[in-house]
């Protein structure tokens, strides 16, 4: 049974929390979080202890611990608990500064600590995943991967993310990277402020189109947006050489309805945790099994860092109006 420190109570902590609870390889030990309150009610609800970062990091009985603080303690912590033996998973990104992840990657070489791309594991992306590997519709040549939010985050927020492409944008990055098998060499972005104007003032983008050009000549294009009306439009669909696969919304239901006025049905789920819900199951499932196993985790620091990496040089394009190539960075 492996025992757990959940550090940060927020809201992806407590998704997380349910998920460390229910898996029978897991348990919630120990609670942390600098609002004290939530911690409490975190903990008094899964019979655990509320307990400071450090002392969860410090004792030696813990063996895990799940990183859902803020983006800027990201490296500090991963940096500790992997100095003090413990197994790592960290939501994503690695850090708000890419020199500071790849400063984390070196100082945690040979420790286990994996990254939260939550969308790898939800169960249509990885039989696209599995299907291309596979070879069933021949060579990837253009991936089309469209990302759009109901509705923008507080400007609060913003200005604390990183901005746009390092704290949304990173999940289709790393998409791209795992349906592609590898990185691009360029990256072309175009974005604006086009949702809130106070997003704008505040420094960043709510709209983007983001290109990845790799070394063959394949493209992937990502398009965003913080606003999408009908709700969460998440969708992918590759091109190969052989044919194609897709991979369509979840709806809030399957009915469909045809009469002579025409065909409806019904919208998208409204955000991330309906959406992905069953595929942060699934990852943590698959932290618990490569811990116990003593095998490799599926999705590492490095490919933390390497999002990171395309997050940068997709924001370095839009303010510079160029392709940024990756050599750059």
């Amino acid at each position: 049974m492996l025992k757990v420190g959940l550090l940060g109570a927020g809201r992806i902590g407590q998704v997380h929390a349910v998920n460390i609870a229910r898996h029978p390889g897991s348990t919630l030990a120990a609670v942390s979080d600098v609002h004290a309150p939530a911690a409490e009610a975190l903990a008094a609800t899964y019979g655990a202890e509320v307990r400071s970062s450090g002392d969860i990091i410090a004792d030696s009985a813990i063996d895990a611990v799940l990183i859902a603080t803020s983006t800027d303690t990201h490296s500090d912590l991963i940096e500790a608990a992997t100095a003090a033996g413990k197994a790592v998973l960290c939501e994503k990104p690695v850090d708000l500064s890419l020199e500071r992840a790849r400063a984390c990657l070196a100082a945690a070489e040979g420790g286990t600590v994996m990254i939260g791309f939550n969308r790898r594991f939800d169960a249509s992306m990885a039989a696209m995943r599995t299907a291309l590997a596979g070879g069933e519709v021949g060579t990837a040549e253009l991936l089309s991967i469209t990302s759009y939010d109901p509705a923008p985050p507080p400007v609060a927020y913003v200005k604390v993310s990183g901005g746009m492409f390092r704290d949304m944008t990173i999940h289709d990055f790393d998409m791209a990277t795992f349906m592609m098998g590898e990185m691009p060499v360029t990256v072309s972005a175009a974005a604006s402020s086009l949702v809130d104007p106070e997003i704008g003032a505040a420094g960043d983008f709510d709209t983007a189109v983001v290109t990845l050009t790799y070394g063959d000549g394949r493209l992937a294009v990502i398009r965003n947006s913080r606003r999408a009306a009908y709700g969460y439009d998440q969708r992918i669909e590759l091109l190969g050489s052989a044919g194609a696969l897709q991979v369509d919304n979840v709806t809030e239901t399957k009915l469909v309805k045809s009469t002579v006025d025409g065909i409806t049905g019904a919208k998208p789920t409204y955000f991330f945790l309906e959406r992905y819900m069953p595929a942060y199951v699934a990852e943590w499932d698959a932290f618990v099994t490569a811990v116990t196993n003593g095998t490799a985790v599926p999705v590492t620091l490095a490919d933390g860092v390497a999002a990171l990496e395309l997050a940068e040089a997709a924001t370095r394009s839009a303010r510079e109006g160029r392709p940024v190539a990756l050599s750059e960075i």
